[in-house]
């Protein structure tokens, strides 16, 4: 749940906001908060008095808002180009099937998010998966596997 105090705080940085503030006040929660919640959305609505769902549809268009909290270990495999010609499609498949979720969506327990990226511009290692900011490069599904697996034996180490 969005903490709605610093989602309050954020308002009152755009008094007499307009719908042209709408994307910096998403970009200001989402940074604070680590993604835009149903709780936030709804206030932003009120705030700037345009329906939720309108907030909800501008906020979906673009894909560099979130609206689950990132988890423990947060995925990102890239799609550019090199990538995909080198075989990112089939890790990115390993990583759904090992995770059981879809790129945009966080594991139930909060331990693993998936996100897709158009380029992360390291082209010469592809394709390459980022996890929580470590380059992993020329990824394949057996080396993602494993790299899943040890931060999943790091977190039950930490228990």
């Amino acid at each position: 749940m969005a903490d709605m105090t610093r989602v309050e705080s954020i308002l009152e940085g755009h008094p007499a906001a307009g719908r042209d503030h709408l994307i910096p006040i998403l970009q200001e929660i989402q940074e604070a908060e680590g993604y835009l919640s149903r709780e936030a959305i709804t206030r932003v609505g009120e705030a700037l008095h345009l329906p939720a769902s309108k907030i909800f549809g501008v906020a979906t268009f673009y894909n560099m808002f979130r609206f689950q909290p990132k988890g423990v270990h947060h995925v990102m495999v890239c799609r550019g180009t090199a990538c995909h010609v080198k075989g990112s499609k089939r890790v990115l498949d390993q990583v759904t099937r090992t995770l059981r979720i879809e790129p945009g969506q966080t594991t139930r327990d909060g331990q693993f998010s998936l996100e897709v990226v158009a380029c992360m511009g390291a082209c010469g290692l592809a394709p390459v998966v980022n996890i929580n900011g470590q380059f992993h490069a020329k990824a394949t599904p057996l080396k993602l596997q494993r790299i899943l697996d040890a931060c999943r034996e790091q977190e039950l180490s930490h228990v």
